[in-house]
């Protein structure tokens, strides 16, 4: 029971931090004009955001390897903590900017550990469905966290919005240092990869770089897709979106189910669905109730990969799986800013109907990359234990 209560505790910690990173695209209009910004300032709340994950990932997790988890998952917590109340008690557009900025390192630490913290609480054989419950707190921000967080910065000013995901980082960070066992990370089974392979360790890098490419080169464009493409009405928008959202948490549960048998099968399986989904929104964007369709099921697909590949480089990590958790998590960012960067060239020069077709060859390269670790020949552990 304690080491459940504090699986959710992470999975709530993962759910606070993804909902601070993308809440500031929500509050927009709020922000510009209370601080007397331009929109683009505020988007830059974001992209800085993402990039101090791109860069500081993995060196923030070598310099804290030997740190007790115990120790470290607080200190980042009330970090979190401090630095979101310094950011809504300004009003200087550079000061939220640096606040941002420091829980951005903070974030960047947390996804390197997360996912080794919390396959340590359980028995490998359910590693799959414990980091399901982690991710599915991430995909519930984009269902729950920014709707919610968005209707009551409305409400009460978009200083509100940031301050109640204070009350949730308070939570976490007295549940974890309460309940989390303590121990050096490198004595907990999760520290090292089950079958460690370097080279199947770069192939998954490599297509998580594509794969989440290509998803976020349509997917940062969706609106004007649905909208100009598939002639939706803007007041649909904010259901599909809710569709979308539904349909990436049923993924991260699928995903985290099928995972504990087939790790490599679970890796490859949704990046395939993403291919057909995303060329599929290409060809039939012009027909509302299939680009609706297609659109969640690209959702689905992306949740169930981002869900699949915790576990699958807890398989293959070729030294700590911290640090491989950390390579993770810069191939998942960078994919992010480089598809918004690609789908925002796209869409400016050649229509955003392109965007689909980007995304989904981009995806088709990743699959391709993914399906090339079957020419690899298997590890001698491998061989033992039969897993790919």
């Amino acid at each position: 029971m304690r080491a459940v209560v504090v699986l959710i505790a992470l999975a709530i910690s993962a759910f606070t931090y993804v909902t601070t990173e993308t809440l500031p695209i929500g509050l927009l209009l709020l922000i510009s004009a209370d601080l007397n910004v331009s929109q683009a300032a505020v988007g830059l709340l974001v992209t800085c955001y993402g990039l101090v994950v791109v860069v500081t990932s993995v060196p923030l997790t070598h310099l804290t390897r030997r740190v007790p988890r115990r120790v470290l998952l607080p200190a980042l917590l009330a970090a979190f903590v401090v630095f979101t109340v310094v950011s809504v008690a300004t009003t200087s557009y550079w000061l939220l900017l640096a606040a941002r900025m420091a829980i951005a390192l903070s974030q960047a630490l947390f996804w390197s550990v997360v996912v080794p913290t919390a396959a340590s609480l359980f028995p490998p054989k359910v590693t799959g469905r414990a980091l399901a419950v982690v991710f599915a707190g991430s995909s519930l921000a984009a269902v729950v966290g920014v709707p919610v967080g968005t209707w009551l910065g409305d409400q009460l000013g978009w200083q509100a919005a940031f301050l109640s995901l204070t009350g949730l980082g308070v939570l976490t960070l007295v549940v974890i240092a309460a309940l989390l066992p303590s121990g050096r990370p490198e004595q907990a089974h999760s520290a090292r990869g089950s079958t460690p392979d370097g080279r199947r360790y770069w192939l998954l890098m490599a297509a998580t770089t594509l794969t989440v490419t290509g998803s976020f080169t349509a997917f940062t464009y969706v609106t004007p897709f649905l909208t100009e493409v598939a002639t939706f009405s803007a007041t649909a928008i904010g259901p599909l979106l809710l569709l979308r959202g539904i349909a990436g948490v049923a993924g991260v549960g699928i995903g985290g189910v099928h995972v504990d048998r087939s790790p490599w099968g679970a890796t490859v399986t949704p990046v395939a669905l993403q291919v057909v989904a995303l060329l599929g929104v290409y060809v039939f964007g012009d027909s509302p109730v299939l680009a609706a369709g297609l659109v969640a099921l690209a959702g689905l697909a992306f949740s169930a990969f981002a869900g699949a590949i915790g576990t699958r480089m807890l398989q293959v990590a070729p030294g700590s799986t911290d640090l491989a958790s950390a390579g993770s998590s810069t191939a998942f960012n960078v994919g992010i800013t480089s598809g918004a960067l690609l789908g925002g060239i796209l869409l400016s020069t050649v229509g955003v109907r392109t965007t689909a077709l980007a995304g989904g060859l981009l995806s088709l390269a990743g699959l391709a990359v993914a399906l090339a670790e079957r020419l690899l020949p298997a590890p001698e552990i491998a061989r033992a234990t039969a897993v790919p």
